[in-house]
């Protein structure tokens, strides 16, 4: 009796130690998203210098993703504001701050190696934060045997969340995800999702960047991730 108690309890503890938390109701509308940042190749910097967490803050149909470093704040930022037609990428390390400002119908800067992705959707479901999530299975043309496996849910309440990311054509909040950023692949984790208060003011322009070319904020970005 008691080595079944033993088991029991192991398997509930490894159990919660595989889940994250989910705070509030479904649907929510404005809060925030925390993930964890795993890296896969070569890196342009020790692990320890780059970001360990993404940041997803909502409000209605505007987003701020945050993926930050605590060594001077060095990282990407990207701010989707329909309402006010900003849909920009900012580059920062330590003193040097960009940023690029795109099109509504555009993708992030620093995405070229995800081109040509074919996406593939599944019946297989999990759950993630308590929330009920779809799978989708992801294959490069350079790389047709290896499939990569993403997971999204429509049970929060964020529209277009991926208007301006590759896998726009998945219709749901991604909870466990990847991007590749030149040879390096970031994996992405939901930890926990709760609802919050958010001003309206974290999703107006920076204004100490400076405005630079795709092509420049792009050459930012795959220099400070990979070699």
């Amino acid at each position: 009796m008691r080595v079944r108690l033993a088991l029991l309890l192991a398997l509930v503890l490894v159990i919660s130690g595989y889940s994250c938390n989910r705070r509030g109701s479904k649907f929510i509308k404005e809060g925030e998203i925390n993930y964890s940042v795993n890296y896969v190749g070569e890196l342009a910097v020790p692990v320890e210098f780059l970001p360990k967490n993404l940041t997803v803050t909502f409000k209605d149909d505007k987003i701020l993703f945050e993926l930050l470093s605590p060594y001077g704040k060095a990282g990407i930022t990207n701010l989707v504001n329909p309402e006010n037609e900003i849909y920009d990428t900012y580059y920062s390390f330590f003193s040097r701050k960009y940023y690029y400002p795109a099109s509504p119908e555009e993708i992030f800067p620093g995405f070229s190696s995800m081109e040509g992705l074919q996406i593939i959707k599944t019946d297989k479901t999990a759950v993630i934060c308590g929330f009920n999530c779809r799978n989708a299975e992801i294959i490069f043309p350079d790389r047709s045997s290896q499939v990569y496996n993403i997971w999204y849910t429509d049970e929060i309440g964020l529209p277009n969340s991926n208007a301006s990311n590759p896998f726009n054509s998945i219709d749901g909040v991604l909870l466990s995800f990847f991007f590749r950023l030149g040879d390096t692949e970031l994996h992405f984790e939901a930890e926990s999702v709760y609802r919050r208060d958010v001003p309206d003011k974290i999703f107006e322009r920076r204004k100490s960047f400076k405005k630079v070319s795709r092509d420049d904020i792009n050459k930012f970005i795959t220099a400070m991730i990979s070699l």
